[in-house]
């Protein structure tokens, strides 16, 4: 099996992300996320991959500086978490979660913790390969999220949602709104110009809501920072894809 390697302020800007690697349009977006990873490394932020061209890695953080509405003092939260195309069941899946697993038994953590769908969500982690490897569910929300934990303390408390995700309505809203964060290389281009034209086409009002914050993400209505798709106040996607004019239609039902 091939080496992993941790990035770092001091290599992130030699050594690539994984996604957007070879995406011209997303150059921009790419930077972003790297920019991002900068000023989040110094309150423990760790992203390991393998160290290939590839989408092999996982991404954790102290769940209290994690950009996500979630209460989990003493844990671990995986941010992002990718085995992708030749590498898918050789491994390296398991090895990368039993990296984080071993981090948080050297900082003395109670455990893991991982936002998903209750079902599998694009751009979010395999929900039922986790719960093979020992996840359970510990909260959700109304609208499909499902939080996971692995503790290795049994007896710590269990990781919540903010209470205010809980009701899953946004009655304020009309039309489209976008949430959103530079937590991924995507997501910054196909928001603000892929999904604008494709609004525009379709003469749709849009809202978009850029976190620029950890406490503005703890403060979220959606658990899906990277990108959550909204609708007249009702969620519908975490999938990035959306934003494309070929792919909105087939997501979104007006």
């Amino acid at each position: 099996m091939e080496n992993f390697i941790a990035l770092s302020g001091a290599n992130i800007d030699n050594e690539h992300i994984c996604c957007a690697i070879s995406d011209k349009k997303c150059a921009q977006s790419y930077q972003l996320k790297k920019d991002w990873l900068k000023t989040e490394f110094v309150n423990g932020y760790v992203f390991r991959r393998l160290n290939a061209r590839a989408k092999v890695f996982i991404e954790y953080c102290p769940a209290e500086k994690a950009w996500q509405p979630i209460d989990a003092p003493n844990y671990l939260a995986i941010q992002c978490f990718w085995v992708s195309g030749q590498y898918k069941g050789k491994g390296y899946g398991k090895a990368l979660l039993q990296s984080a697993l071993d981090d948080a038994r050297q900082q003395g953590k109670s455990g893991l913790v991982t936002v998903v769908g209750s079902k599998k969500f694009h751009f979010m982690s395999d929900t039922k390969w986790l719960l093979k490897q020992g996840f359970v569910e510990c909260d959700k929300t109304s609208d499909g999220f499902s939080l996971l934990v692995k503790k290795i303390d049994t007896a710590a408390k269990n990781p919540l949602f903010m209470s205010h995700l809980k009701t899953g309505q946004f009655k304020h809203n009309t039309g489209l709104l976008v949430y959103y964060t530079n937590r991924c290389p995507f997501s910054e281009y196909h928001v603000t110009t892929s999904l604008v034209e494709t609004a525009q086409k379709r003469k749709l009002p849009l809202t978009v809501i850029k976190f620029e914050t950890l406490e503005q993400a703890k403060n979220a209505a959606t658990p899906a920072t990277i990108f959550s798709l909204f609708y007249n106040g009702q969620f519908v996607t975490t999938d990035l894809s959306v934003c494309m004019d070929s792919r909105f239609d087939k997501i979104v039902k007006i």
